[in-house]
C-alpha cells in the first residue's frame, strides 16, 4: 500500500494550467479502481502465498505428528524394554548375591574340610614318623638277634663239632680200649 500510495503520489501532477478544468471525480474514480486492483490483487497474491505457506506447514505438521507419534511409540517400547532390563538385571543381582553368598558358604566348608585334612595328614605324618622309628628300632634290634642268633648257630656248630670230635676220640678209645680186653681174652 505504501507502494501504491507512493505510486499515486509519484503519478498525482498538479498542473495549474488554465486549461480545461479535469474531471478530478473521474481521476478519482480511475486512480479508486487502479487502487482496488492493486488491493485485490495485492490481497489474492497474499491469500495464495498464505494458502500455500499453510498447506507448507499443515504437510509439515502432519509429518512431525507422524513423528511425534513414531517416537512416542519408540519411546514407550524403549521404557518397556528398559524395565524389562531392570527386572532382568535385579534378578541377575539376586542371583548373583546367591551364588556368591553359596561360594563363601563352599568355601568356608572347604576350608574347614581341608584344615581337617590337614591335622588327619599331620596325624598320619606323625603315626608314620613313629612308626618309621619304631621300624628302624625294630630292624636294629633284629639285625641285633640276627646277629646273635648267627653267633649262637656258630657257638652250636661249633659245640656240635666240639662234641662230634670228642664222641669220635670216645668212640676211638673205646674201640681201643674194647680192642685190648677182646685179644686178651
Amino acid at each position: 500500500m505504501k507502494e501504491f500510495s507512493n505510486q499515486v503520489a509519484g503519478q498525482v501532477n498538479v498542473e495549474m494550467d488554465a486549461a480545461p478544468g479535469v474531471d478530478l471525480t473521474r481521476v478519482l474514480a480511475e486512480m479508486r479502481e487502479q487502487y482496488e486492483a492493486m488491493a485485490e490483487k495485492n490481497r489474492r497474491d497474499a491469500e495464495a502465498w498464505f494458502f500455500s505457506k499453510t498447506e507448507e506447514l499443515n504437510k509439515e505438521v502432519a509429518s512431525n505428528t507422524e513423528m511425534i507419534q513414531t517416537s512416542k511409540t519408540e519411546i514407550t517400547d524403549l521404557r518397556r524394554t528398559m524395565q524389562g532390563l531392570e527386572i532382568e538385571l535385579q534378578s541377575q543381582l539376586s542371583m548373583k548375591a546367591g551364588l556368591e553368598s553359596s561360594l563363601a558358604e563352599t568355601e568356608c566348608r572347604y576350608a574347614t574340610q581341608l584344615q581337617q585334612i590337614q591335622g588327619l595328614v599331620s596325624s598320619l605324618e606323625t603315626q608314620l614318623g613313629e612308626l618309621r622309628s619304631e621300624m628302624e628300632a625294630q630292624n636294629q634290634e633284629y639285625k641285633l638277634l640276627l646277629d646273635i642268633k648267627t653267633r649262637l648257630e656258630q657257638e652250636i656248630t661249633t659245640y656240635r663239632n666240639l662234641l662230634e670230635g670228642q664222641d669220635a676220640r670216645q668212640a676211638g678209645c673205646r674201640g681201643r680200649e674194647g680192642g685190648e680186653r677182646h685179644p686178651g681174652g
